[in-house]
């Protein structure tokens, strides 16, 4: 059934209210945003000095870009099965490869920040929640080739197109699972009662909804370590987003957060003040 026209005049509404409040947040965002010199945590300010702000091009970073053109150039359709919020883009779940990348994918400079910041920290176990087509498991990857990344998916057709590339471009540390986010979740809190599973980074890309994000987040408090980095996506998506971050930042076990707009980091540096920092990166 296609969609009729009072269907699209709504899509046409809430996308345009949408557009408005990420535009009115930016501007916030902008105003209130600083850079390194404004930060005098030690532990802040050496991220954002070596890593954030690192401009010196790397080896990785054209495996990243051969991964993303091999995607761009991929004209064939897929039928997606969206867990999540939706999708403000796309009107059906029939979509083209090249379309979801050029729209729904990491950004080549994301992409490139967040091998960084792998790199920089260098987690020996990686969760990632929403692998999509893999581009963000790419760099996840790349930034420790030691490592262990878990990375999950709802949608079997989007996995396998990931786990596809991955092969295509040598990347050799990712188990992919395939699955309802909850139903992985219950069973690592199952799992958590007899022994203890950490994981030194996790990146949050997969259902961009306030109840979502909170579930998640008290699902995976369990697996903190004094050293964990967690980075949710798309903080500033709607004004649920921004509640759920909030909420995030104000948690008695959350030390240090970041706010770079389009990601949070949130830190849980027992050692540390609790601050929260705005951050243009």
């Amino acid at each position: 059934m296609g969609i009729t026209f009072p269907n699209l005049y709504l899509r046409a509404y809430f996308v345009t209210v949408s557009m408005l409040f990420q535009i009115k947040s930016y501007l916030k965002f902008l105003w209130s945003s600083k850079n390194e010199h404004a930060v005098h945590s030690p532990f802040v300010f050496n991220l954002l000095t070596k890593c954030f702000y690192d401009k010196k091009s790397k080896p990785e970073y054209s495996i990243l870009k051969k991964y993303r053109k091999s995607l761009l150039e991929n004209k064939n359709f897929i039928e997606v099965t969206d867990f999540g919020a939706g999708s403000k883009v796309f009107k059906s779940n029939t979509r083209q490869i090249a379309k979801i990348a050029k729209t729904a994918g990491i950004s080549e400079n994301r992409a490139e920040l967040l091998f960084r910041v792998v790199r920089y920290f260098q987690p020996e176990t990686i969760l990632e929640i929403g692998t999509s087509l893999g581009l963000a498991t790419s760099a996840l990857a790349l930034g420790n080739p030691k490592a262990k990344v878990i990375t999950l998916e709802g949608c079997p057709n989007t996995m396998s197109v990931a786990k596809n590339q991955s092969q295509v471009q040598n990347i050799q540390n990712v188990d992919f699972v395939n699955t309802e986010f909850e139903t992985y979740f219950k069973n690592l809190k199952r799992d958590l009662k007899t022994e203890t599973e950490n994981f030194d980074l996790i990146y949050f890309d997969g259902n961009h909804s306030k109840k979502a994000t909170l579930a998640y987040f008290d699902l995976l408090l369990p697996t903190v370590t004094n050293d964990s980095v967690w980075i949710f996506d798309d903080i500033h998506w709607s004004l649920e987003m921004e509640e759920a971050w909030k909420i995030i930042q104000n948690h008695p076990e959350v030390k240090v957060t970041i706010d770079t707009f389009q990601w949070g980091f949130v830190f849980f540096r027992r050692e540390q003040e609790k601050e929260h920092f705005i951050i243009r990166a």
